[in-house]
């Protein structure tokens, strides 16, 4: 047998509670458990499991709110002409050309 080392971490209490009682259910104890995880991380030459974030979504009544903040947002902004609009381009493209 190989030599054996002593791994210690420290975890939430109830969480270690909940998955001894999941483990104990399955016939196992906590240690086994470990072990089984190293040595499949081992074989997978990496997590033993998917590890990804997941899809961020939105609900119709979260895109209406930052629909309606940025809404609320712009009202401070004074209106422009296209006129304007058009010679504040203008403006910004002189100022690039001139720079070189």
């Amino acid at each position: 047998m190989s030599e054996q080392v002593l791994n210690q971490f420290r975890s939430d209490k109830k969480l270690r509670e909940d998955c001894i009682a999941i483990y104990e259910s399955m016939g196992m104890d906590l240690n086994t458990a470990f072990r089984m995880f190293m040595e499949r991380t081992r074989m997978v030459r990496g997590l033993p499991f998917p590890a990804v974030l997941p899809e961020a979504r939105m609900s119709k009544n979260e895109a209406r709110k930052v629909i309606d903040d940025i809404r609320s947002d712009a009202e401070d902004f004074p209106e422009m002409t296209l006129e304007e609009i058009n010679a504040e381009i203008s403006a910004v493209r002189a100022e690039r050309k001139a720079r070189g």
